[in-house]
């Protein structure tokens, strides 16, 4: 059982403030829809969630197995996609998964990453340069990356971003699995992607 917690969570930049207040708490087969105009925070937010960057004030601390950790300590159960997730566009598809795992700590499962590539409509793409990807492919990449070490927690921010209605359909699949028994964070502004929260952070006026 993982349990998330957010407490008056503060974000400036130098004199600006892009949210205050932040509060709330997730726990294993919770999900949470953080929502709110361009440009309002969602972004940040989640960045502090998966532990890219720290608020200003406030903490967002992660509960596993009777212990507490901040969120750069437990990188090995968070997923993350979202559009500032860099690949690396000069190696292949196979060897950045190569990459990821190592970097993940986790052995490199063939079998199963190649479920994950087909399951994603990359099937037979393994071993083409990512630089040869459309976007919609580097999307769907970014997915098979994140799922590499089966987190606990996934955090998604624009889930549909460049994605066909295949492509969609597929994530929201996804999402709906995430949401049974793990943690699904989805930072959106589209009704078809909030309904995946069951619980909703609105940035909107949170200063």
């Amino acid at each position: 059982m993982i349990r998330i917690e957010a407490r008056d969570l503060q974000k400036q930049f130098n004199d600006r403030l892009i949210f205050s207040q932040i509060n709330f708490s997730l726990q294993s087969g919770e999900s949470l829809a953080i929502t709110g105009p361009n440009g309002s925070g969602k972004t940040t937010l989640v960045r502090i969630i998966s532990g890219l960057i720290s608020p200003t004030s406030g903490q967002i601390t992660y509960h596993i197995n009777g212990r507490t950790y901040a969120p750069h300590e437990v990188y090995g159960v968070i997923g993350l996609v979202g559009p500032y997730l860099q690949l690396y566009l000069n190696l292949t598809a196979w060897e950045n998964l190569e990459f990821f795992s190592r970097i993940r700590g986790v052995p490199v499962d063939k079998s199963r990453l190649k479920r994950l590539m087909a399951h994603f409509g990359l099937a037979g793409r393994e071993l083409d340069l990512l630089k040869t990807f459309s976007s919609g492919m580097l999307q769907r990449m970014k997915y098979v990356v994140a799922l590499i070490h089966q987190p606990e927690v996934l955090l998604v921010d624009e889930p549909t971003s460049n994605l066909d209605e295949e492509g969609s359909e597929t994530v929201y699949q996804l999402l709906e699995e995430q949401q049974k028994d793990k943690i699904l964070i989805v930072a959106t502004n589209e009704p078809e992607e909030i309904r995946f929260g069951r619980k909703r952070v609105d940035v909107t006026g949170q200063k």
